[in-house]
């Protein structure tokens, strides 16, 4: 999202970058004074005042007290983030990210860990559909009248236990039969491709295996439907927001944890924000969540090349260390996806 701005020169762009920085380092108020003594170029603290109100005059700075610096707003931050983003993505970052390499479930858990530990901020990891997951084996074991476990390994050896709920009954001889087939005929194949080669393929045996097909199909379309609503998220770091002193706010705070703790509504809302950038930064306002106008959330998707499957990144107050951030996100984004991609087509 790039914001409209008004023309700046050079000098105001410098200047502006300064205050940004400084703001971004201690959290308070910027000083024309701070900023002469930083500039590493000539320049008066009139003429840095003089800068200072042409950049509050256009929004891109704002005064909290009148005594006090300038601060800069949710433009100021945008503006300096959109100036700084190509350079940012082609940065290096030195941290090890050797857990990632390891496609088991839990790599999802480990991603957001390195995403929080990393940048002392929320990391969170929004994991793919399972039904978009090439799988090695899947067995279907009864576990109630209209209850059937799912157990399904993928072809890198990640186990996901899943409960899908039908009105058709199924007996446990069925299901081993049902089990069989995929196996013997699908292997290496997704549920989402299974599910509509069923479809398919019913009219054609309708004599013989009609009804066995049909309730496979349906069962397969009960656990697609619930998967529509049950986005599954990892989240690390939620307890570092308490020592952010831009959200000491605890009536704030209790309304954020409160979003946190609600999963599914939560993986719902960030998997909007995908998108087929490789890494998007919203700022405060632009995000557009009641509990989160004070955070900056910095995302990105992950997956194959032919397709997105997830989405993962960082919740934190809006003076958070972008330059650092945005490579930081991209990167784990990248390896994540180069793990688990063995498992989609």
């Amino acid at each position: 999202m790039r914001t409209k701005t008004a023309a700046l020169r050079e000098k105001d762009k410098s200047i502006l970058f300064l205050i940004v920085e400084n703001y971004l380092r201690i959290g308070k108020p910027v000083s024309s004074a701070a900023i002469v003594n930083k500039a590493d170029f000539p320049v008066s603290s009139a003429t840095v005042r003089n800068i200072m109100v042409k950049l509050e005059k256009h929004e891109y700075l704002y005064q909290p007290h009148t005594s006090a610096g300038r601060i800069p707003s949710d433009k100021g931050l945008r503006f300096y983030v959109n100036s700084l983003f190509k350079q940012a993505l082609r940065s290096q970052v030195d941290i090890p990210t050797e857990e990632l390499d390891v496609g088991t479930r839990d790599v999802f858990a480990k991603a957001s860990k390195i995403l929080s530990q990393y940048s002392d901020n929320i990391g969170f990891v929004i994991s793919p559909r399972i039904t978009k997951m090439n799988f090695r084996h899947i067995r279907f074991i009864k576990i109630g009248d209209n209850r059937i476990l799912m157990i399904f390994v993928t072809l890198s050896n990640m186990v996901f236990h899943e409960i899908a709920e039908t009105n058709d009954y199924f007996t446990q001889q069925e299901l081993d039969q049902a089990s069989r087939y995929l196996n013997e005929s699908f292997r290496g194949r997704s549920l989402l491709f299974v599910q509509d080669y069923l479809s398919k393929e019913i009219p054609k045996y309708r004599i013989r295996f009609e009804h066995t097909f049909h309730k496979l199909d349906t069962l397969l379309k009960a656990y697609f439907s619930r998967e529509e609503h049950a986005n599954q998220i990892f989240i690390e770091g939620t307890s570092k927001l308490l020592d952010k002193p831009e959200l000491s706010d605890m009536e704030h705070l209790k309304s954020l944890f409160k979003s946190f703790e609600e999963k599914t509504k939560l993986a719902k809302l960030l998997s909007e924000f995908i998108s087929l950038e490789r890494v998007k930064v919203m700022i405060g306002s632009e995000i557009n969540l009641a509990d989160v106008t004070e955070c900056s959330l910095i995302l990105s998707h992950y997956g194959s090349d032919r397709q997105i499957l997830g989405s993962l990144g960082i919740i934190g107050p809006k003076r958070i260390p972008y330059k650092k951030i945005i490579p930081l996100v991209d990167m784990v984004a990248k390896r994540l996806g180069q793990t688990i991609s063995l498992d989609y087509s």
